[in-house]
């Protein structure tokens, strides 16, 4: 209920931007523009150290700024109709996978039931359901498959150096009980707003994987600044000639 007065409360009361404060607008162009970074698109990015078994992964925009605030915005102060252009950013980051040629499956990493509760939605599943929106209107599309659920309780990540987040989420999730045949077959991308070490994703590609699914990758909405692949790195990981 808590999520249906918000967006009643964004019908009539005046808004201001979500990424810099303009008054009288809830997504200006402005900061449309720098959640897509201009046009230039998502790009794959590596957290350092890289934990095992972290797949791919793709992210449509650095974690600063006008996008921290979009994010949080929508996250922690209900401001749902921002799911909309950050399922956008979501979809670049998906279809720069470039993870098959058929529809795909997007999987959801979960939030705590508490976070859910306490929001009055999911954020993430929320923003995937509109990644897969923007994925059907342009391409073979796409659908969001929440099979993945904490099997224990975890503390909260923030703060946490990139060893402890390691062991604060192993084996935390796990496929719901009988959704392991949905998985079979299909290209399974792993979707979340936001990467900071890669824990969590490692986590969630495990859990997958061990119900029978593949993990064709991942995207997330943003990441560091310092993450993200430059040319020249994409470069120095090509075959070389003899």
């Amino acid at each position: 209920m808590q999520g249906v007065w918000r967006e009643l409360a964004g019908l009539v009361l005046p808004v201001d931007c979500a990424g810099c404060g303009r008054p009288r607008t809830e997504l200006c162009d402005a900061c449309r523009r720098v959640l897509a970074r201009d046009g230039r698109g998502a790009r794959r990015v590596r957290p350092w150290p890289e934990p095992v078994g972290l797949p791919r992964v793709w992210a449509g925009a650095p974690y600063a700024d006008e996008v921290r605030a979009v994010l949080l915005a929508h996250k922690e102060r209900g401001a749902l109709r921002l799911a909309g252009p950050l399922g956008a950013v979501l979809a670049g980051a998906v279809r720069g996978l470039r993870a098959g040629g058929g529809p795909l499956l997007l999987v959801p990493v979960p939030s705590a039931r508490r976070s859910v509760a306490g929001r009055g939605h999911d954020p993430v599943r929320r923003i995937a359901l509109a990644a897969a929106g923007e994925l059907r209107r342009a391409g073979p599309g796409a659908r969001v498959l929440a099979v993945l659920r904490q099997r224990r309780a975890v503390a909260d990540q923030a703060g946490l150096s990139a060893r402890k987040r390691l062991a604060n989420v192993a084996d935390a999730l796990e496929v719901r009980a009988g959704a392991g045949r949905l998985l079979t077959g299909r290209a399974a991308v792993l979707v979340d707003d936001l990467v900071t070490t890669g824990a969590t994703l490692a986590e969630a590609a495990r859990a997958v994987t061990v119900a029978g699914g593949r993990v064709a990758g991942a995207a997330v909405v943003a990441a560091p600044s310092g993450a993200f692949e430059t040319d020249s790195a994409r470069i120095e990981a090509l075959p070389r000639g003899k």
